[in-house]
């Protein structure tokens, strides 16, 4: 049995009041997580307070950052480096769309902060829309296990229309054929209803949820339908 990965972004949302009330609703005593990785990217400022509650509940879940900087730590105000993140997670979201066209980050920015997530012992979850974004990835990305990749078709995200598992999958063999043997996640319009249908294809090794993941209850229901 494959090893699923099940990660939420949850952008920029929720105060530490709110990630307290939706940790509390996942009642994560009742999560199955064999075989399943469930990670959480949140913003910056609840990554503290996740932490506490992931180990006062003595869950196996794990925490993610959503971005950092490619610098190392210094003279780069508003920057949060990955020696600084390493202190409170173990993933990190590279090159998502969203920042991708919002910030402007190019293929160079992004391979830096591929490669100061790497330094840092972080593991990146680097997001591409297309093979061109593949192709465009450090080489240290080949067939390294310390890296994940989403594939997240800008016409799926946050759309409500997501991909067909079929297309999904062979994007991520096409992926895997240029990056080689690392986990393949799905983004994009990703629900309870539908995770399965993606998890189970044979190249698909999990999916990035976002506004799914925002609900604790429908988040819930991902990874126990993942």
């Amino acid at each position: 049995m494959k090893r699923k990965f099940v990660v939420a972004n949850w952008k920029s949302n929720k105060t530490e009041v709110e990630a307290k009330n939706w940790f509390a609703e996942l009642k994560v005593e009742d999560l199955r997580l064999t075989n399943k990785e469930v990670i959480i990217c949140s913003p910056f400022t609840v990554l503290p307070i996740l932490k506490s509650l992931i180990i006062n509940h003595n869950s196996n879940i794990k925490l993610g950052a959503q971005d950092i900087s490619p610098f190392d730590e210094g003279a780069y105000t508003g920057e949060v480096n990955g020696k600084e993140i390493r202190e409170l997670a173990q993933f990190v979201i590279v090159g998502h769309s969203e920042r991708r066209k919002n910030f402007s980050e190019s293929n160079d920015v992004i391979n830096a902060k591929i490669n100061e997530a790497l330094k840092n012992q972080l593991t990146p979850i680097i997001c591409v829309s297309s093979l061109e974004q593949a192709k465009a990835l450090d080489n240290k990305v080949q067939n390294n296990t310390q890296v994940i990749i989403v594939y997240e078709p800008l016409f799926a995200i946050g759309s409500g229309i997501p991909d067909t598992p079929e297309n999904a999958d062979q994007m991520a063999k096409s992926i895997k054929n240029i990056v080689g043997e690392i986990p393949i996640l799905y983004g994009g319009s990703v629900t309870s209803a539908n995770i399965n249908e993606f998890s189970k294809m044979p190249n698909i090794d999990g999916a990035l949820i976002g506004k799914a993941s925002l609900d604790a209850k429908e988040f819930y229901a991902i990874i126990q339908n993942a």
